[in-house]
């Protein structure tokens, strides 16, 4: 007689854990979802154009020489050039490439794009010199810049403009890792899970 007066109160316990059961789970799709959002729309907004500007000035020599009448002759032409230039390096972050697994709360950065060099060179010409038998022409002008590119991006190797172009990277970079370890979410790069902010700082892009 006493199994079968507790016998009704057993049916209600289960369909309250049964609901509590679902409750939690359909909290916890919220969350997730939540946090996809927020890591998608921090995403947006780190997704703009970074600049880092450097300035170069060096003076460049130009001379060619034409031979007239075989080895009888040389004309000679020549001209001393003052550059000026501003280069820009940088990284269009709209361009990044990213998926978000929620299965494994993983943030994966597919690909960084790679950064963008502009030189715009002011030339100033000063004693330019040339005669009948070789004239400056168009394709001297071009070779000059062309020539005064190739020394500038050499300029730009052995600088820290491309350094400090990547520190401003890794720092928009940094706030994919602290969004995502404040959610409990991993940021991965390339396979490779980023644990800390070290890490991110050695990437090889």
């Amino acid at each position: 007689m006493l199994n079968s007066r507790n016998a009704p109160y057993t049916k209600p316990l289960v369909v309250l854990f049964t609901f509590k059961y679902c409750g939690d789970k359909q909290e916890d799709k919220m969350v997730l979802k939540e946090s996809t959002a927020l890591i998608q729309e921090q995403i947006k907004n780190v997704g703009k154009l970074i600049v880092t500007e450097g300035h170069f000035s060096e003076v460049f020599n130009y001379k060619n020489s034409k031979e007239i009448f075989g080895d009888y002759f040389t004309s000679d032409k020549k001209a001393l050039v003052v550059v000026n230039a501003d280069v820009f390096v940088a990284y269009d972050l709209s361009e990044i490439k990213f998926k978000v697994d929620e299965t494994t709360k993983t943030l994966i950065i597919l690909s960084i794009p790679k950064e963008e060099i502009k030189i715009a060179p002011d030339l100033e010409y000063y004693d330019v010199q040339a005669d009948f038998f070789n004239p400056f022409e168009a394709k001297d002008y071009n070779n000059i810049k062309e020539t005064i590119k190739v020394s500038l991006l050499k300029k730009l190797e052995h600088s820290d403009l491309k350094t400090n172009a990547k520190n401003r990277l890794i720092n928009e970079l940094s706030k994919f890792y602290i969004l995502t370890n404040s959610l409990g979410w991993t940021l991965q790069y390339n396979e490779n899970p980023i644990r800390n902010i070290e890490e991110l700082q050695g990437l090889k892009l």
